[in-house]
Parts: structure tokens; sequence; C-alpha cells
């Protein structure tokens, strides 16, 4: 898919239905970009791995993002510094153009995703306390609905979704696997399709 039709059905379809976690605790707060960049006409999706000596989601695949500080004006604002901090994306070479609903989580956070468009080429620079890998995944990969996968779990008593996408040696899980189906189905023509 290239920059123009991305724009064009991002901004123009409807957002599918949602898989909505039920939480009755109070939630941390958090924002993460998901980032894409056109390499040569293909659009890349901008993900990391975090380092295992990590409290939180050691060695898991992730957006560039994290906690909502108090001194942060916006969850947008703190998607953009944590992108900054984490691989050296400018928040000044970002273009975003929207945001996707919350995503909760069992492990106590509200994850708000920003979607951006990266406007320059740029060199990662890793910030290695949050970061152990940069890597990129091809938008039309990620599209094809047999590479997106959802299994649901029982968790005291409640039906949940859970979704995995394996990419060569990587295996892009939870609340990262969630959004980008999410933002799959929001670029499909057909939103809607099944996803078992």
């Amino acid at each position: 898919m290239k920059l123009a039709e991305f724009r064009l059905r991002y901004n123009l379809n409807t957002l599918p239905d949602l898989d909505l976690i039920h939480l009755g605790e109070e939630l941390r707060q958090a924002a993460v970009l998901i980032a894409l960049y056109e390499r040569g006409q293909e659009l890349e999706l901008i993900l990391t791995r975090r380092p295992i000596h990590l409290r939180a989601h050691p060695g898991q695949i992730s957006f560039p993002g994290g906690k909502v500080e108090r001194s942060d004006p916006s969850h947008q604002f703190t998607a953009l510094r944590e992108a900054e901090e984490e691989i050296g994306l400018l928040r000044s070479n970002v273009e975003v153009i929207g945001a996707l609903p919350a995503h909760k989580t069992f492990t106590g956070f509200e994850i708000t995703p920003f979607v951006g468009i990266v406007k320059q080429p740029f060199d990662p620079i890793l910030d290695p306390g949050e970061v152990d890998e940069y890597f990129t995944v091809p938008l039309s990969f990620l599209l094809k609905r047999y590479n997106r996968h959802t299994q649901h779990f029982k968790r005291k008593g409640r039906q949940y979704p859970v979704h995995f996408i394996p990419y060569q040696g990587y295996f892009i899980w939870g609340a990262t696997a969630a959004m980008i189906d999410l933002l799959c189905r929001h670029l499909s023509l057909h939103p809607n399709e099944s996803r078992l």
C-alpha cells in the first residue's frame, strides 16, 4: 500500500468493531506511536524489542512509547517524546494523522496509540535502557489477514481475545498485535471480516 492510499483509507474508512476488555481497576495511562514510513514504494511499520532487564514486558515487541508523565501536556506529546527518547525519531519528523481508541491491558495500562507518518528517513539511535532492537515490518505483510491471528482465552470467567503475529524471527503479541490488527482492519475494505 502506498502512502496516498494509506491516507485515504485511514481518513475515510469507518472504525471496525472493537475487542473491548472490561477492567474495573484504575489503569495507568500510556501512549505509543504507530510510526510508518515509506521505503521505496512500500510502507513499513516501526517496532522495537524491549530489553530483558525491564520489569514491565521484558523482551516483548512494542511500539515506541511509554507511561504518560505528569509534565506531559497530552498523550500525543507522550508518544512523540518517547519515540524520540527510545529510537531517536525527532517529533518534528513525524506527522500525526490520528489516534486509535485506547487499548486496556491486564497489566494495568490504558494505552492510546497515535498513528504517524515519518516525513524523512532517519538513522535510529536506540536507548539501550529502553530498546534492545529496532526493526520494521512491511504494512503489506500485516494487511494480509492470514498473517494476523487471534485466540480466545478465559480469565476470571470471561473470554478475551489475544492477538499474535509471527514475523520472521519475531513473535508480536498482546497489545501491540491487537493495535496492529485494529489498524489493519480499519484500512481494510472489509473491516469486520471474520478474525478467527
